[in-house]
């Protein structure tokens, strides 16, 4: 039997004034144009924002500022820590690996669910107090044995600059970088945006547009456009989480739609999570996901073809656990964040010899469920 989660906490410092860290007023912003002498307007996301001067937008860290589009989180996090893979979440993607995560501030989109709605929907910018410039963050990964690099914790679209600024420099340090994102990008932004990554997980936070108007205030069109653009336009790989809210998006009609969707259009080897709603925000009287409806969702997308489907925020191994969709041998056994048995060689199954989609290693990663907190700044 495999040990139950133990987060085990560190302290990593790193130098307060890194050289090198590029002055956030000065940094060069993209996707914006000018609309008239007083306005401007961002095209990242489709929100596309009008902006007059000292106008910030739906995200809040992009705004106005002497006529120009201006990035406040630049170089600036509300966060450092070292984390299993899995944690992203990220199944098939160096299995048992470490990677370093971090998060700014705001969002463009406005769940009313936010797990992270400290950081995601902050408006005081003073809590960033911890710095660190691209190549720095680099180094750090190298230095305690990350494999990747996540921007995490709100999502990266809205800090595409430095997202991608840190990911040219962990590239040159042979560290891979992942987006935990929610998609919600622009056409025209989507290509620059994802080519700076090699793993992403997309939050696919549910299957009608009713839901993504009313309660994420965005559009699920969106959404969809972007795993398309992933699939069919990319060679990065990328896992999907839908979040199950309970009376929201967790009716059999509406998970058999969402499976059947990624079925057809994104074929059956996309991994698929589903995860517990916890109370938060602005839903603090909605139950959380009983462990039932997550294993009901699982056997629906299974039944509809989907060979990889989680379940997370819950304790249960056989539905965290990777099995060949062959001959159903057990290929990584996991309890939480720790790893048991381990059976895949050169990317097949070590029993019927069958390509398991993802990147993987002859051997898994040793990070288990240890959790390192990176301090930046200190005292």
């Amino acid at each position: 039997m495999l040990p139950s989660p133990i987060n085990i906490f560190y302290i990593v410092y790193i130098d307060s004034k890194p050289a090198g860290l590029m002055n956030p007023d000065h940094q060069e912003t993209l996707f914006w144009h000018r609309l008239d002498a007083k306005r401007i307007q961002c095209d990242l996301c489709p929100h596309h924002c009008s902006l007059k001067e000292g106008q910030r937008g739906v995200c809040y860290v992009r705004g106005n500022e002497n006529g120009q589009m201006k990035l406040h989180t630049y170089g600036r996090s509300s966060g450092f820590c070292i984390d299993p893979i899995e944690k992203k979440p990220l199944n098939h993607f160096l299995p048992g690996s470490a990677v370093l995560s971090f998060g700014t501030a705001g969002c463009n989109l406005t769940c009313k669910f936010c797990q992270n709605w400290d950081m995601s929907k902050a408006r005081d910018m003073d809590r960033l107090c911890d710095q660190a410039s691209a190549e720095q963050l680099a180094l750090t990964a190298q230095q305690y044995g990350c494999r990747s690099i996540a921007f995490t914790y709100n999502d990266p679209v809205i800090f595409l600059e430095y997202a991608e600024d840190v990911a040219t420099a962990c590239r040159a340090a042979n560290i891979k970088s992942v987006a935990v994102t929610a998609g919600y990008i622009s056409d025209i932004a989507r290509p620059r945006f994802f080519s700076s990554f090699d793993a992403a997980n997309v939050d696919l936070k549910a299957f009608t547009e009713r839901f993504y108007q009313h309660i994420c205030g965005g559009q699920l069109s969106t959404v969809l456009d972007t795993l398309l653009y992933l699939k069919h336009e990319t060679t990065l790989w990328f896992e999907i989480t839908t979040l199950l809210i309970p009376g929201e998006n967790d009716s059999d009609k509406e998970i058999e739609a969402l499976s059947q969707w990624i079925r057809n259009n994104l074929g059956p080897d996309v991994p698929l999570h589903f995860s517990a709603f916890h109370p938060d925000w602005k839903m603090q009287n909605t139950p959380p996901t009983p462990t039932s409806t997550l294993l009901r969702a699982r056997k629906i997308a299974l039944a509809n073809d989907i060979r990889y489907v989680y379940i997370g925020n819950v304790h249960h191994a056989e539905a965290s656990s990777t099995y060949c969709h062959q001959c159903h041998a057990l290929l990584i056994e996991r309890d939480w964040y720790e790893l048991g048995e381990w059976h895949i060689r050169d990317g097949k199954c070590e029993k019927c010899q069958t390509p398991i989609p993802g990147i993987f290693e002859d051997q898994p990663g040793d990070w288990g469920a240890k959790r390192r907190a990176v301090r930046i700044n200190p005292a």
